[in-house]
């Protein structure tokens, strides 16, 4: 493995494509298991595998990273970034997610705590059974994106790259690096307890929401309802320090 100031001998390049194709094709299928139908698992895997040859070329063993953990960084922050150059999510599921998201923002600052859910349907003038078709409309977008916080004088860096790269300067605006890891620590950590499992186990173990549910007894459903009450309380907390 070269550093990242040379160039990557082609014969080794391909050799580690080879080597890691099998985990570009995990990634992506993983990550198309939470999408709609009509997003092609394909295209996701050939962006996973530029995303593989960026790290291959960019890799630097000086950082003490594991080049596997480099590596599935940048094959998801390449198959993300082709996600959102797709702009697939309809218009109308925005105005859900964003509705959604303002109505968690406002009541939870007036509580000073998680609201529940008859307190979130009431305060948007809906019935509980309203509410949860709500989630239920938004729970097949991707609500939250941890590399989307805003560098208030510069573009959108990817947050998991700072956090491999403990020499990254400047990252996000004002934000420094142990702030970010305690904003996104203090945010799962304020969850309410089935949230936070549900969480650590979707993002961290890496289950299905099928998977989750064996675990937890829980119908798929719910536990679906569960991410996606979670990833808007964290949506709430990180939007607001991107816009300090």
């Amino acid at each position: 493995m070269a550093e990242s100031d040379s160039k990557v001998d082609f014969t080794e390049r391909d050799r580690l494509i080879i080597e890691y194709a099998p985990l570009v094709k995990y990634i992506a299928h993983r990550i198309a298991m939470r999408l709609p139908p009509q997003i092609e698992v394909d295209d996701l895997i050939n962006s996973g595998i530029l995303g593989l040859i960026d790290a291959i070329e960019k890799f630097d063993p000086s950082k003490e990273v594991k080049f596997k953990t480099y590596a599935e960084i940048r094959i998801k922050g390449a198959i993300l970034d082709e996600l959102r150059a797709m702009d697939w999510i309809p218009r109308s599921i925005r105005k859900v997610i964003n509705r959604l998201v303002d109505a968690y923002h406002e009541l939870e600052q007036q509580l000073g705590r998680p609201a529940r859910d008859e307190e979130i349907a009431e305060q948007l003038g809906l019935r509980i059974e309203e509410f949860y078709e709500l989630l239920k409309q938004a729970a097949g977008a991707p609500l939250i994106s941890l590399d989307g916080l805003v560098n208030h004088d510069e573009k959108k860096r990817n947050i998991l790259n700072c956090l491999v790269d403990p020499k990254s300067a400047n990252a996000l605006g004002m934000l420094g690096l142990s702030e970010i890891k305690d904003v996104i620590a203090k945010a799962i950590d304020d969850l309410p307890e089935k949230e936070k499992q549900v969480i650590s186990l979707y993002y961290y173990d890496e289950l299905t929401m099928k998977e989750i549910g064996k675990v937890l007894d829980l119908t798929e459903s719910r536990v679906s309802q569960i991410h996606t009450k979670a990833i808007l309380r964290l949506r709430v907390r990180i939007k607001n320090v991107g816009n300090r």
